[in-house]
């Protein structure tokens, strides 16, 4: 009787470690995805300022210094990446957002630009992925707050302590304020 109740409680350890283990593994798998979402904006982020600076190319000298920026900028962000140096990564990135935030400031100085309406729908591109980008960073945190909760809780702490190497991750949050998020949802294109 004694060995059928050890047994049983050897099972439900086992049970809950197996269980355990999957689970945090699904976390890290899902913070795994929600960074590829945001690779996914960020390469439509490029490829959307490359169309808008081959429209305005005609209108102003601006784009030039704004396409080596961003280019570089890129470039860096890649470098960095490549190396697993995420937070040299997110810096770039980010950078790269501030200049999209800018760039409505300089059209305003181009009236036949602001009419253009290549540019007019390349800028809202740029606005709409700027907000899918918070989204996707918003939600790549969220996903990091959720595992870094459930692996520090006991007892799925002493889980984590068992398989480190494949459980105990650091996850860099992307720094996104709430006034950021607040300021690209409010933002429209100025006519």
């Amino acid at each position: 009787m004694a060995t059928l109740i050890i047994l049983i409680i050897l099972a439900l350890i086992i049970g809950y470690v197996i269980l355990t283990y999957n689970r945090l593994i699904a976390q890290i798998e899902t913070i795994q995805n929600n960074q590829k979402q945001i690779d996914v904006q960020l390469d439509r982020r490029f490829k959307v300022f490359e169309s808008l600076i081959n429209v305005v190319k005609k209108y102003m000298d601006y784009e030039k210094t704004t396409l080596k920026d961003v280019v570089a900028l890129r470039n860096q962000a890649q470098q960095a990446k490549a190396r697993g140096d995420e937070k040299e990564r997110f810096a770039a990135e980010n950078q790269i957002s501030e200049i999209a935030t800018h760039l409505n400031v300089v059209f305003e100085q181009y009236p036949d630009l602001k009419a253009n309406q290549n540019c007019l729908q390349l800028q809202e591109e740029i606005v709409s992925t700027e907000n899918k980008l918070a989204y996707a960073k918003q939600s790549y945190n969220d996903s990091i707050e959720i595992y870094n909760a459930n692996k520090k809780s006991f007892p799925a702490s002493v889980v984590v302590a068992s398989f480190r190497s494949k459980l105990d991750k650091d996850f860099p949050y992307w720094q996104l304020t709430a006034q950021k998020v607040a300021e690209q949802e409010s933002y429209t294109v100025q006519l």
